[in-house]
């Protein structure tokens, strides 16, 4: 049993959907109708020991955000993409569940993966690799297209063979589901092997990796960082919540910029770009999008609300402060990803190896295992 109590934060993968513009007047180059699905779901062991892992988690989503914003199925289009997040291994959890949370269900919202993810705490426990497994595959929504593309990947430094749920069972039955299980050991590659990792990538179909969990994620700071967060900020400003949830969700909004920032500012940015894709979708809450999508009509829309700023628009007024908040929108996100270019010619030139750390393991695995599924990558 490990008993250190940590409180820390982790941002993985993770989800996203791309925005779908219903109307064609309204259509964007950088959206698309989304044909295929990716599900990932991801097993964090949150024992004290997995802090180094959890660190190097929280400075990997908003790359990997970026990097599939690359993926195309076979129909040449972007595959929506959703996350979803299990913590084991936690002695706070019931024994009777096996230590382990739902955190979240397949989501793809961006901002409330995020914010989940930043509530996670650590704390010891016993690590049943084998249950949390089989609770995934049991509470989650999958996918029965065999088209789609359904991952598991599942972390941890304690033996995969631990508990009563045999692990080679469960296996099989994720295989005959069609999930690629991917398996990632912090600590040393052959003890992972000793300790059935490899074994357990084996037997799921997917990849197994070794990373050093305690090494230090090193930012590069880019002469670009600053542009991205000035134009992200103003990318806020275009963002008018309405509905039961439009004021929490804004702040949302907010707090996961300021989560991102307070790690350093090459997270922001990287953020930023994040949300300059069509994988940031927010109709849920976001006027602009409502809108964009065909979500909502403006006459059906609780005036009391909105923002003070626009409560008291008649509707073609309202109408048109929207198309021009959209069209700006469209600007901005458009401007970031050209700096963005910028950046990371700028990266490339001065990134050193990490091929032990996670974002490194996670990027190998799905990049092989989209190219076998018919899917590609356009850059």
């Amino acid at each position: 049993m490990k008993t250190k109590m940590f409180t820390t934060t982790v941002s993985l993968f993770l989800a996203f959907a791309c925005s779908v513009y219903a109307r064609p007047e309204k259509e964007s180059p950088e959206t698309a109708y989304h044909r295929s699905r990716v599900q990932i779901a991801l097993l964090l062991d949150t024992s004290n020991s997995m802090d180094g892992l959890i660190n190097q988690a929280k400075a990997t989503l908003w790359e990997l955000v970026n990097e599939f914003a690359y993926v195309r199925c076979s129909e040449d289009m972007a595959p929506s993409l959703e996350i979803a997040l299990y913590e084991y291994g936690n002695s706070r959890l019931s024994p009777r569940g096996g230590y382990i949370r739902q955190v979240l269900p397949f989501s793809s919202d961006l901002d409330e993966i995020s914010e989940k993810l930043f509530s996670l705490s650590t704390q010891g426990g016993d690590e049943y690799c084998g249950q949390v497994i089989a609770t995934a595959l049991r509470q989650l929504d999958w996918s029965r297209d065999k088209k789609d593309l359904k991952f598991v990947f599942i972390a941890g430094n304690e033996p995969f063979n631990q508990g009563e749920i045999s692990y080679k069972s469960v296996l099989e039955d994720s295989c005959e589901k069609g999930l690629i299980v991917n398996t990632i050991f912090c600590g040393d590659y052959q003890l992972g092997i000793r300790t059935l990792w490899e074994d357990g990538a084996k037997r799921g179909g997917g990849q197994y990796s070794a990373i050093d969990h305690l090494r230090e994620i090193v930012h590069i700071k880019t002469p670009y960082d600053e542009v991205i967060i000035e134009l992200n900020r103003k990318l806020n400003q275009t963002y008018i919540g309405y509905g039961a949830k439009g004021a929490a969700k804004k702040q949302m909004q907010a707090t996961q910029d300021a989560n991102a920032m307070e790690m350093e500012e090459a997270v922001l940015a990287e953020r930023a770009v994040s949300k300059s894709s069509g994988y940031y979708r927010n109709s849920e809450w976001d006027l602009v999008d409502a809108y964009a999508e065909n979500q909502i009509k403006l006459s059906s829309v609780d005036k009391t609300s909105l923002p003070a700023s626009v409560r008291s628009m008649d509707e073609p007024t309202l109408e048109k402060h929207l198309q021009t908040q959209l069209s700006e929108r469209r600007r901005i996100q458009k401007e970031i990803r050209e700096v963005n270019q910028k950046r990371e010619a700028y990266l490339s030139e001065q990134r050193t190896d990490a091929s032990d750390a996670l974002e490194s393991a996670l990027k190998a695995a799905i990049r092989k295992q989209v190219s076998n599924k018919n899917y590609h990558w356009i850059k």
